[in-house]
């Protein structure tokens, strides 16, 4: 079956301004600057020599990825102090752990920007891409962003699977397929471990988001994160 990015739009939309540079949001643009005067005393030796990032976090990883994973948004002393997605805190080493042991991670763990992470056919991206308050976006604030997303997975050009970890990224996926008239009908509700086809022979695999609230408490543990890394490798084409 030949395989196809549907998340490719009709006809090529420009963002009109560049990721780093956006302040669209009032709200989060407030509470991430703000961040930067609330460093956690274990961070402010990191910041003095690092810096504090403070604005909207890129996608990172491979540009001809066969997975895109979608989290939610920067964690405000996480990828809004570092600058790199799930990079400074508790969700990013459950998930760089994850990958690594996997083989798509050069690295276990990730500290800062410049620390030598590189992933194998892995892009990480999200559909907000700065801190929200209590970590919880509006609606508008995700349909601001939404042409960041689609962007990102529409420059995977080998995209196979889409592993969305949580709901909010389960919806965000189908909200972009829905604008472009190529979602699943009926719409797959958010299930862990769940595979869903897409068009273009793209699968979507759900994950219980790597959030402290559900690896601390073990609603989602290392070998069951496992088993969705390799549940991806499956859907893969």
């Amino acid at each position: 079956m030949k395989v196809s990015n549907p998340f490719l739009p009709p006809d090529a939309a420009a963002i009109a301004v560049p990721l780093t540079e956006c302040r669209a949001c009032p709200r989060l643009v407030a509470w991430r600057e703000r961040q930067a005067g609330l460093v956690p005393p274990r961070f402010a030796p990191w910041v003095d020599e690092h810096g504090f990032w403070g604005k909207p976090v890129p996608a990172f990883g491979d540009c001809d990825a066969w997975l895109a994973v979608v989290g939610l948004a920067p964690a405000a002393q996480g990828a809004n102090r570092t600058g790199r997605m799930f990079t400074g805190d508790h969700s990013g080493e459950f998930l760089w752990a994850a990958l690594h042991r996997a083989g798509l991670a050069n690295r276990p763990r990730s500290d800062h920007r410049g620390d030598g992470l590189a992933l194998d056919g892995v892009l990480i991206t999200a559909p907000l891409r700065c801190a929200p308050p209590a970590n919880r976006p509006t609606g508008g604030e995700l349909g601001r962003c939404r042409a960041y997303l689609r962007a990102d997975l529409a420059a995977c050009r080998r995209l196979r699977v889409v592993l969305a970890l949580g709901r909010v990224a389960h919806a965000a996926v189908l909200r972009l397929l829905r604008e472009q008239g190529s979602a699943p009908a009926p719409m797959p509700a958010f299930r862990h471990a769940a595979v869903h086809e897409l068009s273009g022979g793209v699968r979507l695999v759900d994950s219980y988001h790597v959030s402290q609230q559900n690896t601390f408490t073990g609603r989602l543990t290392p070998a069951m994160f496992d088993d969705i890394v390799r549940a991806c490798r499956l859907a893969r084409r």
